[in-house]
């Protein structure tokens, strides 16, 4: 029999594995050199919307490299940059939710994510996104915020 805290450990596991975010890798550079294992860097990824084609938002942040990073057991640092951009002709899936998250893709091996969440200013025709990290007992304070104006022609449609 499976010890239950194995047991619920792993399916925390699984579950992080499963909604991570799909991101495309933009670039990186190195900000120190590692003897064993690959460099410290600063990546730059970029996420499309998931529910509002035309809108990307492109997040930095850092990779911890050597051994630990190499074999994914590092634990990122918190920080994280994100501008979100029109890239294309705004076309909505659906009604939003006034907030929700968008993104979301871990950190360290168990406990510790990114997020990015979508929040509509509806009387400025708004979106704006939100990134910031937590952890299972205690998050992160550092924060970045960014916002896309939506032509006025074109209303969010905003679930109720």
């Amino acid at each position: 029999m499976m010890n239950p805290l194995l047991h619920a450990t792993s399916g925390l596991l699984i579950a992080a594995l499963a909604t991570a975010a799909q991101a495309q890798k933009i670039g990186d550079v190195s900000t120190a050199f590692q003897w064993v294992g690959p460099n410290h860097k600063i990546v730059v990824e970029a996420y499309d919307d998931p529910l509002v084609d035309g809108v990307t938002c492109y997040i930095s942040r850092a990779r911890t490299g050597g051994i630990k990073g190499g074999l994914g057991l590092a634990e990122d640092r918190a920080e994280a940059s994100i501008a979100c951009r029109q890239v294309g002709p705004v076309h909505f899936k659906g009604p939003l939710k006034q907030e929700d998250e968008v993104f979301s893709e871990r950190m360290s091996i168990l406990f510790k994510r990114l997020r990015v969440v979508r929040m509509v200013d509806a009387p400025r025709n708004t979106l704006v996104y939100l990134t910031y990290s937590d952890k299972l007992i205690e998050g992160s304070p550092q924060n970045a915020v960014t916002a896309v104006p939506i032509d006025r022609a074109t209303a969010i449609p905003v679930k109720n």
